[in-house]
């Protein structure tokens, strides 16, 4: 009972489980249209969908979604695996069935891509998939670009065009009290020309030598709270936090 899973109303520890002999068997007769042996494959392998599944377990869907969704990318897998292939069916089904579910999330978000890169996006990574099957190696940008005959800005276009949107206000790092977000990771070229359209002199003498510094870095020079880090010797949450208080200092003497 400790391994039982219910998910979708099936109870895994109810499939079966089969040596690799059996599944090249199974696979085998139901890519010839052995719909029996189709559908002891399909339970036989549901459990390899259910750990795939447990990696988008902090996404939005529910889990039955994406469990069912990973079956679709199961069933794939099994009507494209080449059984001549000494390889394991696992590990030609795992990408199958993520780049299925990322589809699914994808299509799902609120950041909305045209058709056309959808579809060239979706044509790359098929063909990353097939590449790293034949080969054995990971598929750089210039191999799909090839492979699929496209240029290599309109790959790289496309795969950044469905790439899951995250907050400027995610936090990536936490050092006691401060808090680096994923905005303080970005060259502030908007702030500095927001700061260039007001006098802020009066207000920046007013300010420490170090806060100075950290300001003229960052919205004159354009650097990063990790550049800036490196160069005054201090943690970039030390950074940020000086950052914000000299920006409200100044904020509280202009206004």
């Amino acid at each position: 009972m400790n391994n039982r899973v219910e998910i979708c109303g099936l109870d895994t520890s109810t499939l079966p489980k089969l040596k690799h002999e059996e599944m090249m068997d199974l696979i085998v007769k139901a890519q010839n249209g052995d719909e029996v042996a189709r559908e002891q494959f399909i339970m036989a392998n549901l459990r390899l969908v259910l750990s795939v599944t447990q990696r988008f377990a902090q996404k939005k869907q529910s889990a039955d979604d994406i469990f069912q969704v990973g079956c679709i990318g199961l069933i794939k897998a099994m009507e494209n695996f080449n059984v001549s292939y000494n390889l394991r069916f696992s590990t030609y089904a795992v990408p199958m069935i993520i780049g299925e579910i990322r589809r699914f999330l994808r299509d799902c978000s609120p950041l909305r891509v045209s058709r056309s890169v959808r579809d060239t996006a979706y044509h790359a990574l098929q063909a990353r998939q097939k590449i790293e099957y034949e080969t054995g190696d990971s598929a750089t940008l210039e191999d799909i670009a090839a492979a699929l005959n496209l240029p290599l800005s309109d790959v790289v276009y496309a795969l950044d065009g469905i790439s899951d949107p995250i907050s400027l206000f995610e936090p990536i790092y936490h050092d006691g009290d401060d808090t680096v977000l994923v905005m303080d990771q970005i060259e502030s070229g908007a702030d500095e020309n927001a700061l260039s359209r007001i006098d802020i002199d009066d207000a920046v003498s007013a300010l420490g030598e170090r806060e100075r510094k950290i300001l003229m870095m960052r919205f004159y020079e354009g650097k990063t709270q990790m550049e800036v880090s490196k160069e005054i010797g201090i943690s970039q949450a030390q950074v940020s936090r000086l950052e914000k208080t000299a920006i409200k200092t100044i904020h509280n003497k202009v206004v």
